[in-house]
């Protein structure tokens, strides 16, 4: 069983007495019987692909052939950590048909099959086999490469780096590693309808650079690694960078429409982005017909499961399926200008003009949402600061004057009580579940009883009597009881 960013297997043959071109003729000739479709042939080796049918499990195979050894290496087409040995069990079928196939040629028939064979085969100028043209998962043979911008694979790295980058940063400053509080996410940029649509939109991007533990990284930079290696060498740095973040800010708004009270992030909804993108990619015949079944059959599934997965509580659909829109969108309006390579007006202007229509409707549809929590927070936040205020009156001194303290009673504390009673019946009207309806009316009669208090407290100071004490015990007790019910709620 094979495990890894694309899992492969690889294994060695010894040319012996053959010549590499008299491989080579063998090699395809076993493929040909293995019903192999052959998608490049040249002197130092061939790439072919499995046909075992779009919704089955398909390998590439890449032979390469050197003075002395051949290496052989069957590495899955499909999205999946594990194979279950079915790479080993490819090369094996070529193992195995080759042997058997070897003598069944003389050297005759070989050096007339290899002339045959000649039209077909790669100038060496274009041989992506040999040392001086490296394919671009080959590049993957140090794993430290993956976090190394290059050629075809710039921005992918950067971008797996930042949320590394980030995350260490978070648990640096003491966020939990595994499971992140609600707290710590909200203060590092996580996106939250009460608090994003309160003038802090930039969470719509942050929020796309956070993970809720190490295994949402993980999982988010597989994802991200293995759709940046297939779709970033079609796109260019430039068309990948901006279909990212701007698959991203169309997922963070849609979760933010979506969910009210959820906290969101992570990459996923970029992610999604650019695996729609790449459907769209492959729905069109930018890419080779016969690298787009495989691919499309793989990435639909991956996408499928995921969005079936994502149905289940704790995980962010509605960012998903934003991603995944946005992205297929992206990607056919980026279609004409990657057919015209040469133009490169029309790839800034495409970009340019895609960035202006995103950003511009995410502006309409961000002043539309409705925030009425997030209102209702602000209004408390309010409440809670004139409730501090009304309450100064019980800080004065024992040897304050008489007048001043009516004064502070009827001038400062009846006018914070009153507002506060103005304020929470304003909050009243907004769209808000049961609970706080129940729990903004226990606040309007806490400070209708506080009202009530303090007129009774001012009668007895002025008149200088203790008529009212009574009076004032039962407000008191009332007024403790309805802050214990809701400090139990």
């Amino acid at each position: 069983m094979s495990f890894g960013l694309t899992p492969n297997y690889i294994e060695s043959i010894h040319l012996d007495d053959l010549s590499n071109h008299q491989f080579l003729v063998i090699a395809n000739d076993v493929a040909k019987k293995l019903d192999w479709k052959i998608q490049f042939l040249s002197d130092t080796g061939l790439i072919a692909l499995t046909n075992k049918g779009m919704f089955k499990w398909n390998a590439k195979i890449t032979i390469r052939i050197s003075e002395e050894m051949v290496i052989v290496k069957s590495e899955s087409t499909g999205n999946e950590m594990f194979d279950w040995g079915k790479n080993r069990k490819t090369v094996a079928q070529f193992t195995n048909l080759f042997y058997d196939s070897k003598y069944a040629f003389n050297s005759e028939e070989l050096s007339q099959k290899y002339e045959e064979l000649k039209p077909a085969l790669a100038l060496p100028e274009n041989d992506i086999l040999s040392d001086a043209h490296p394919g671009s998962k080959e590049k993957f043979n140090n794993f430290l490469s993956i976090f190394v911008p290059n050629e075809g694979f710039y921005i992918t790295p950067i971008l797996i780096n930042l949320n590394i980058a980030i995350f260490v940063l978070m648990i640096i400053s003491g966020v939990n590693f595994f499971l992140p509080d609600n707290e710590s996410l909200i203060k590092w940029g996580a996106n939250f309808r009460p608090v994003t649509l309160e003038g802090q939109w930039w969470r719509l991007i942050t929020n796309c650079f956070l993970h809720i533990g190490v295994f949402h990284l993980l999982m988010n930079m597989y994802a991200l690694l293995y759709i940046g290696v297939l779709l970033e060498p079609y796109l260019g740095k430039a068309r990948f960078a901006a279909a990212y973040l701007l698959s991203g800010i169309i997922a963070s708004l849609t979760s933010l429409y979506w969910h009210e009270l959820t906290i969101s992030a992570g990459a996923s909804g970029a992610v999604f982005g650019m695996y729609g993108v790449f459907l769209a990619m492959l729905t069109t015949n930018f890419i080779d017909k016969s690298t787009r079944k495989a691919l499309l059959a793989s990435i639909g599934i991956f996408v499928c499961y995921n969005l079936f997965f994502g149905m289940k509580g704790g995980i962010d659909n509605a960012a998903h399926i934003g991603g995944l829109i946005s992205g297929i969108v992206i990607g056919y309006t980026f279609y004409p200008s990657l057919r015209k390579s040469e133009s490169y007006n029309l790839k800034y202007s495409t970009i340019g003009l895609l960035t202006v229509f995103v950003i511009g409707t995410s502006f309409i549809v961000y002043n539309k949402i409705p925030n009425d929590i997030g209102k209702y927070d602000t209004g408390i936040k309010r409440f809670i600061s004139m409730e501090s205020m009304a309450l100064e009156v019980f800080k004065m001194p024992q040897n304050t004057p008489k007048g001043k303290i009516l004064s502070e009673i009827k001038d400062r504390g009846l006018y914070y009580w009153n507002e506060n009673v103005k304020l929470l019946n304003e909050l009243d009207k907004l769209n808000l579940s049961n609970p706080i309806h129940e729990r903004n009316s226990k606040l309007i009669e806490y400070c209708n009883l506080r009202i009530d208090s303090y007129q009774l407290i001012y009668k007895a100071i002025n008149e200088n009597s203790d008529a009212y004490q009574d009076s004032i015990g039962y407000y008191t007790n009332q007024i403790n009881a309805i802050i214990n019910s809701l400090k139990n709620k």
